[in-house]
C-alpha cells in the first residue's frame, strides 16, 4: 500500500459543542465513540447508528483517557479523583490512586497489555490547571511517571520516570515496544515521541523518534504505523509516523486535536477528538489486534 493511500477522503466532523475533548475509546457492543469534555467534567457518547451525541455522565470528576481491558470494560483515568478506575455500565469503581502511599497526580492516558497489566501516564495537568482539568493540588511523590500497574497482585511499578509530561502512550502490535508522547513544552522541555523496548515488565533502550507538533494522544495499526493527533498553534490533526519517525501522512481539521482512537463496523475509521468537536476519518487500515487473554 502506499503510504498517500492509507487516508481515504476528507475529515468529517461529526459533532461540536465541547471545551476540550479527549479520550475517545470506541465500544464494539454500542457502535458508539465515548470521550471526555475535560473542563465540564463530563463524558460524550457519539452513536455511529443514530449520529447522535447524548451526555453520557454529567458529573464525571474531569476523565481523560479511556481503553478497554481484556473485559471489554472501559477503564479511564480521572483527573478530579486522581485515579485509574473502570466503568461498567455506569457504575465506577477505583482501580489504583496511589504510590507508595501519596496520591497519584492525575492520570492522563491508558492502555492494558495482553497480561491485562495496566500502563498509564501520571503527569500534573489535573492538579495545575484547577477548575479547568481537575482540582487544586500537590504533586506528592515527586515526579511524572509511567507507570505498570497488576491487579491481581496491586503491584504498581514505574517503568518511565524522567519524561516531563508523559502523555499518550501505545504498544506496537506485539508489544515489543512502548510509546510514550511527552509533552514538555510548557515545562520548559521539549513534545516528542519516545520509543522503548519493553523488557520483563518494564523498558529499556529509550529513543526519541520526533516531534509530529504536539503529540498528545495516538494508536498503533496492524503494520506498526503509529496514528497520532498534533497540534501546531491554533490548528491540527492527525498524522501518521513509521515506527521510526518518518512522517508518511498529515490531516488537518482546523483546530487543536488532543486523542485518537480507530473504531467503526470494520475498524477502519480513525475518530479523533479536537477541541470543540468530535472527526472521524477514513482509513485503508485496521488497528493492532486487541491483545487476547494469555495463558
Amino acid at each position: 500500500m502506499s503510504e498517500n493511500d492509507l487516508v481515504v477522503g476528507e475529515p468529517e466532523r461529526l459533532w461540536t459543542g465541547a471545551v476540550w475533548s479527549e479520550g475517545p475509546v470506541w465500544l464494539p457492543a454500542l457502535r458508539a465513540v465515548r470521550w471526555s469534555d475535560i473542563p465540564n467534567s463530563r463524558i460524550l457518547q457519539w452513536s455511529r447508528e443514530t449520529g447522535e451525541t447524548v451526555v453520557y455522565d454529567p458529573d464525571a470528576e474531569y476523565t481523560n483517557g479511556r481503553t478497554l481491558d481484556l473485559a471489554g470494560q472501559v477503564v479511564q483515568c480521572s483527573h478530579g479523583h486522581r485515579r485509574v478506575e473502570r466503568d461498567v455500565d455506569g457504575t465506577v469503581t477505583s482501580i489504583v490512586d496511589a504510590f507508595e502511599g501519596r496520591r497519584l497526580n492525575s492520570p492522563n492516558d491508558v492502555i492494558v497489555a495482553s497480561d491485562g497489566a495496566i500502563w498509564f501516564t501520571d503527569p500534573p495537568y489535573g492538579i495545575q490547571e484547577s477548575e479547568v482539568e481537575g482540582h487544586a493540588g500537590e504533586q506528592e511523590y515527586g515526579g511524572c511517571y509511567v507507570f505498570r500497574y497488576v491487579e491481581a497482585t496491586g503491584e504498581l511499578t514505574p517503568v518511565v520516570t524522567d519524561m516531563t509530561r508523559p502523555n499518550g502512550l501505545a504498544f506496537s502490535p506485539d508489544e515489543s515496544v512502548l510509546y510514550v508522547a511527552n509533552t514538555g513544552a510548557g515545562a520548559g522541555d521539549a513534545d516528542y515521541i519516545r520509543a522503548f523496548d519493553v523488557v520483563d515488565g518494564g523498558v529499556a533502550n529509550p529513543r526519541d523518534l520526533g516531534d509530529p507538533g504536539t503529540a498528545d494522544g495516538f494508536r498503533v495499526d496492524i503494520e506498526g504505523r503509529i496514528w497520532t493527533s498534533w497540534s501546531r498553534g491554533d490548528t491540527g490533526g492527525a498524522a501518521v509516523w513509521a515506527p521510526d519517525g518518518t512522517e508518511l501522512a498529515r490531516v488537518e481539521v482546523g483546530e487543536r486535536t488532543s486523542n485518537v482512537c480507530f473504531g467503526g463496523p470494520d475498524d477502519d475509521e480513525l475518530y479523533v477528538t479536537a477541541s470543540t468537536s468530535l472527526y472521524r476519518i477514513r482509513t485503508a487500515t485496521t488497528p493492532a489486534p486487541r491483545p487476547e487473554p494469555l495463558g
